[in-house]
């Protein structure tokens, strides 16, 4: 395994990170992505502590709850060899403060989550999304208060705008709290929409992404065609909802047939090779994998083994791009004209628009 500082903080943390959605709850309840019993799951944690991953990731939220109580019965004695993350913002009760960011709720929140998965400190809490109703100087001291407690080493963020970010970190600066460190967001081969903007803001204020659904729902594992879904997958299971994140097919399937090349030339597989592509990606802390299955998590895993070359880079770059959307397009009308002739061109972030993110 291969290791990388959480953020610009000292900590260490793998570049696989193990999420566990699938840890609990109902096949069906989670629509499609849960359902893993005790065994399942002490499997996958088996598995991914034995390759050396110790970056965990779950929330209050998943499987009701189930999945922080599965994972912290299961770690028991090994919680010190682990980072450990969950989040908080959505609601998990029936009462008018049973959700949002407001100092009651992440007080709540934040010692049920503690109790379920038996620990007295979370080394990474974040919220989970952003909240309109709550003032961010209200949540920010709240989360700095469980700093300040020692019931939190390390706070972050999930499914933000750059605006929002930044807003909070400016916060954070004004007020002496502690900062968001971590961004959690939808990164892929088939969703660069993070590039945009979002992913020049944290590489500008040294914050690290964590990937989620890198596969974007298992279709880009290379078990999905043009003439369906593997029976039984979560893309398979058309009927109930489950296509998340959305996702432009016909362009994904063009992807895949680039992946399936790649793979080939390389001896890998599809899904190791678009995990390897967001491993290659500046911004990119730790991607999070999520199993319901130990075959997959190993092959998830050998992916950090997995070197692209140039051309390889190039092939799904070119493939997976998106079109400039503005203002970056704007940005890049005369911007070599900044640079006066004959003066050696800056480093590749003088301009949002010709950051490494889109210099493909």
């Amino acid at each position: 395994m291969k290791y990388t500082q959480l953020g610009s903080t000292g900590t260490f943390v793998s570049r696989l990170c193990l999420g566990t959605m699938t840890f609990g709850g109902t096949v069906e309840g989670t629509g499609g992505i849960g359902g893993l019993d005790r065994a399942g799951a002490d499997a996958i944690l088996g598995t991914a502590l034995d390759a050396g991953i110790n970056f965990i990731d779950t929330a209050d939220v998943y499987a009701g709850g189930e999945s922080e109580t599965l994972l912290g019965e299961l770690l028991g004695s090994r919680r010190r060899e682990v980072v450990l993350a969950t989040k908080a913002n959505a609601r998990i009760g029936k009462g008018p403060n049973d959700t949002g960011l407001s100092r009651i709720h992440l007080a709540e929140a934040l010692d049920d989550s503690l109790r379920r998965l038996k620990t007295d400190h979370i080394d990474l809490y974040q919220i989970h999304r952003w909240d309109a109703l709550t003032p961010i100087e209200e949540t920010l001291g709240a989360l700095d208060d469980a700093v300040r407690q020692g019931k939190v080493r390390y706070i972050g963020a999930s499914n933000l705008f750059a605006w929002q970010l930044m807003k909070a970190l400016g916060v954070s600066a004004r007020e002496h709290l502690a900062r968001f460190v971590t961004v959690q967001a939808f990164y892929s081969l088939a969703g660069r929409g993070v590039e945009d903007e979002l992913a020049p803001a944290m590489l500008d204020q040294g914050l690290g992404m964590l990937c989620w659904s890198p596969l974007a729902g298992g279709m880009l594992s290379g078990k999905v065609t043009r003439d369906g879904a593997e029976a039984g997958s979560r893309r398979g299971r058309r009927g109930a909802g489950n296509q998340f994140p959305p996702i432009e097919e016909a362009r994904v399937f063009d992807i895949i047939d680039v992946l399936r090349e790649i793979a080939q030339r390389r001896g890998a597989t599809p899904a190791q090779i678009a995990l390897a592509w967001l491993l290659s990606r500046p911004v990119v802390t730790s991607v999070i994998v999520g199993a319901k299955r130990v075959d997959q998590l190993t092959d998830n895993i050998g992916a950090v083994d997995v070197v692209l070359e140039a051309e390889d880079l190039a092939a799904l770059n070119a493939v997976s791009a998106e079109p400039p959307r503005y203002p970056n397009w704007m940005l890049t009308y005369n911007a070599a004209s900044r640079v006066p002739a004959g003066h050696p061109a800056p480093g590749p972030s003088w301009i949002v628009g010709q950051t490494p993110l889109r210099a493909e």
